[in-house]
């Protein structure tokens, strides 16, 4: 026997889960649970290194979106309000929370619209741009750790499997 199997070989888990499923249900065809066991998981862990990652720039992950959601609307870096809710689903309400904060900080500013008189503008500031584009750079090094089990191949097969998953989860 190895004495140090590769990481997809050694049991986790999910795996004493679903053996014991398999103690009391031997009927239950437990795939899926496999499947998406793993991904909660991975999302749950890789949710809180990225937290951790992004807490070092004084922002949480919501926080990261709204800065990240402006700095991908390329220049000037300038969304509504309503843009920005729809892009990251979020209520309006929790969108000025978040807006709230950010603008305290400095990292963005909101302005009327000049298109729209009862409308607002959200532009990042060079601040808010200066330190998103830093906390990206820290988050992708977080992700691209936890990737460094795999080689450059899997990585991709993978992403290709999620999105064909994903994409299955959508269509219901």
């Amino acid at each position: 026997m190895n004495p140090n199997p590769e990481p997809q070989d050694r049991p986790d888990a999910v795996d004493a889960i679903i053996g014991q499923w398999a103690a009391v249900r031997p009927d239950l065809d437990t795939k899926a649970m496999e499947v998406f066991g793993r991904v909660y998981r991975l999302a749950r862990t890789m949710g809180d290194r990225m937290e951790k990652a992004y807490a070092r720039f004084g922002i949480s992950r919501g926080e990261f979106d709204v800065l990240a959601t402006l700095r991908r609307s390329g220049e000037p870096y300038t969304l509504s309000p309503r843009q920005l809710s729809s892009t990251l689903m979020l209520t309006t309400g929790g969108m000025t929370g978040r807006l709230d904060k950010l603008e305290r900080a400095g990292l963005l500013r909101r302005s009327p619209d000049p298109h729209d008189r009862r409308g607002l503008q959200v532009t990042l500031t060079d601040e808010g741009l200066t330190l998103i584009d830093e906390a990206v750079g820290a988050g992708l090094a977080v992700q691209t750790e936890a990737l460094s089990e795999m080689d450059p191949a899997e990585a991709e097969q993978l992403a290709g499997l999620l999105r064909k998953l994903l994409a299955g989860t959508q269509d219901h």
